[in-house]
């Protein structure tokens, strides 16, 4: 019987974190006709990992060719594969890779590492994200 109730025990405890696949709901960053799309995705992303140390030193453009990544890794991207990102300058490139999807409760997650290079110096970081209920993610602090 004690044998019967450690299963039941461990099957309820496994039972709130759970591997899951990502259902998209959001369209392409850069399906928006006007860019409306795109800063609604890049807000709600409160600057990824590249808003973090690695980010240093880029560019506009550069930070939204990264958090654009990040979010096509995180949304659109099965688990290992790599997203690649070129910014406006051509020393300033990266890739974005996340891990398989888990569920915490009812919200999807997800852990991500991103590596940058600058002027040829490598920079990686790695974080988790959240999925919110409007189909945008929010890296977690």
């Amino acid at each position: 019987m004690k044998f019967v109730a450690f299963w039941v025990a461990a099957a309820i405890g496994i039972s709130g974190c759970t591997t899951t696949s990502i259902k998209p709901s959001l369209p392409s960053i850069r399906g928006g006709n006007d860019g409306k799309v795109a800063a609604a995705i890049i807000a709600a992303m409160n600057g990824g990992l590249i808003g973090g140390r690695i980010g240093n030193g880029l560019g506009e453009r550069d930070r939204a060719a990264a958090l654009e990544a990040e979010y096509r890794a995180l949304e659109h991207t099965p688990s290992g594969q790599p997203v690649t990102w070129r910014g406006a300058q051509s020393n300033v490139y990266g890739e974005v890779i996340a891990a398989q999807p888990y569920r915490v409760g009812s919200q999807d997650c997800r852990q991500y590492s991103h590596r940058v290079s600058f002027d040829g110096q490598p920079r990686t970081a790695r974080g988790t994200a959240c999925r919110n209920p409007d189909g945008s993610w929010t890296p977690l602090t």
